[in-house]
C-alpha cells in the first residue's frame, strides 16, 4: 500500500531521471491571490508520468522485465512507459485511443516502444492492454491505479514543500486520480492544514461524479479538449485515497480551459495541453475561494497537438474578450460602412474581417446585414463598443 517511505523512496529513484521542475510566480492569473505554477509541462516526455511510469517499473523483478511492459493511455502515460521502458531495456507495448494527438503518438512511437492504436477512449485501450498482458505474459503500468505509479507522482508534492514555504493550497488537475492521489496523499502527511483541490473537466467529471455519489462512478461517455483527463471512471485505489485526503472537486468547461492556454502562453510564455491547463482554469474563473492565500497550479502537461492549439487560441481569445463578433442590421445606403467603422476605430477596436450581405425575405427592403469580427482588449471594452453603437442609432442582432 502508498506510504510516505513509498514516496520518499520513489523521489530518492527518480532523483536522476525526472527533472525538477521550477515553481513560477504567477499573481495576475489570479489577482489576490498569490499564486505559484509548478511546471510539471517542462518535465521531460512533458509531463509528469515519467515519475510514475518509471518508479513502476523500477520495482519490478528480472523475470517481469524480460516478459516486457504494457500500458494504455491517452498519450502522456505512453510516453512516460515508453521513456522508462527504454532507460531500463524493457520491451513496451502502448494501447492508445484511436483519437489521441497525432504528436503524442509520434512521441510515443520515438521512445522505442510498440503502439497499437485501439478505436474508442481510454477506457477501450485499457480494455485491449488488458487483453494483450493475459495473451503475452506482459506486467501492466497502470496509468494511475497503482501504488508505485501513486508514489512516483506523490514526489512532486516532495519537491513543492521545499520550494514553498507556508503554502496554503494546491489545485491538481484529475483525470484517473493517480496525480492528485500522491500529491494529496503526500502533501496532507507532511501538513494536514494545505487544502488540496481537484480540477476535472466539465465534460469528464468521473471523480467529482463518484466522490458525490459515495462510490465509484462510471460516465457514459466524456467530451473535452483536455484529453489527457478524459477517463469515464477513476480506480478503486484512487478513489479510496481522494475520499480521505482531498478537500474538494471543482470544474472547469472547454472555453474556460482555452482561456487558461492562452493566459499562460501570453503572460508566462508556457505551451499546455488542456489538462495542463485545467488548475489554472479554476484559479482564473474562482472556481476555489483562494482570496488571500498562497497556492500552487500543478501545469501537469504540455503535450498539445499543434493542430488543436489554433483552435484553442481562437476559444480562449473569444473567452477573455480578445475577439468578438457582432452582426449589425443597417440601412442600405451610402456611409454607414464608413460610420460603423469610424465609431469602432474611435473606441480602440480593431476590425479585422467584414462580411456584408443584402436582408433576406420578410425583411425591410432597403435593409442590409454587416458581419464584423473585432480585435477588443476585453470584455468592457466590448461592451462599451456595443453600448456606442445602440447608442448611434444601430441595430445589432448578435
Amino acid at each position: 500500500m502508498l506510504t510516505l517511505d513509498n514516496v520518499y523512496r520513489a523521489s530518492y529513484t527518480l532523483k536522476n531521471v525526472v527533472r525538477r521542475t521550477d515553481v513560477i510566480y504567477a499573481p495576475k492569473l489570479s489577482p489576490g491571490t498569490e499564486l505559484y505554477l509548478k511546471t510539471e509541462n517542462l518535465q521531460l516526455t512533458g509531463s509528469f508520468k515519467l515519475r510514475g511510469a518509471y518508479y513502476k517499473m523500477s520495482q519490478l523483478s528480472p523475470e517481469e522485465r524480460a516478459k516486457g511492459v504494457i500500458a494504455c493511455s491517452a498519450g502522456n502515460h505512453a510516453q512516460g512507459v515508453a521513456l522508462a521502458a527504454q532507460r531500463n531495456g524493457i520491451k513496451a507495448v502502448i494501447c492508445l485511443p484511436d483519437n489521441a494527438p497525432i504528436s503524442k503518438v509520434e512521441a510515443t512511437k520515438s521512445y522505442g516502444a510498440e503502439v497499437c492504436l485501439v478505436e474508442g477512449v481510454y477506457d477501450d485501450a485499457y480494455r485491449r492492454a488488458l487483453q494483450l498482458r493475459d495473451e503475452k505474459g506482459y506486467t501492466f503500468i497502470h496509468p494511475f491505479n497503482d501504488p508505485d505509479v501513486i508514489a512516483g507522482q506523490g514526489t512532486i508534492a516532495l519537491e513543492l514543500a521545499e520550494q514553498i514555504s507556508d503554502l496554503d493550497a494546491v489545485l491538481v488537475p484529475v483525470g484517473g486520480g493517480g496525480l492528485i492521489s500522491g500529491v494529496a496523499y503526500t502533501i496532507k502527511s507532511l501538513n494536514p492544514n494545505i487544502r488540496v483541490y481537484g480540477v476535472q473537466a466539465a465534460g469528464a467529471p468521473s471523480m467529482l461524479r463518484s466522490i458525490t455519489a459515495g462510490k465509484i462512478e462510471c460516465l457514459q461517455g466524456v467530451s473535452t479538449i483536455a484529453d489527457g483527463i478524459a477517463v469515464k471512471e477513476p480506480g478503486d485505489l484512487t478513489y479510496d485515497i481522494c475520499s480521505q485526503y482531498v478537500d474538494g472537486i471543482v470544474t472547469v468547461t472547454d472555453d474556460e480551459i482555452s482561456a487558461a492556454i492562452l493566459a499562460l502562453m501570453e503572460q508566462h510564455k508556457l505551451v499546455t495541453e488542456g489538462a495542463g491547463a485545467v488548475a489554472v482554469a479554476a484559479a482564473m474563473f474562482g472556481k476555489v475561494d483562494l482570496a488571500g492565500k498562497r497556492a500552487v497550479c500543478i501545469l501537469s502537461g504540455g503535450n498539445i497537438d499543434v493542430t488543436i492549439l489554433s483552435r484553442v487560441i481562437t476559444r480562449g481569445l473569444i473567452m477573455s474578450g480578445r475577439s468578438c463578433q457582432f452582426k449589425i442590421e443597417l440601412v442600405d445606403k451610402p456611409g454607414q460602412l464608413r460610420d460603423v467603422s469610424r465609431l469602432i476605430a474611435d473606441l480602440g477596436g480593431n476590425v479585422i474581417a467584414v462580411h456584408h450581405e443584402r436582408a433576406d425575405q420578410g425583411s425591410d427592403v432597403n435593409g442590409c446585414y454587416l458581419q464584423l469580427m473585432l480585435e477588443t482588449r476585453n470584455a468592457e471594452h466590448i461592451e462599451e463598443i456595443r453600448n456606442a453603437l445602440r447608442q448611434e442609432g444601430f441595430k445589432i442582432l448578435s
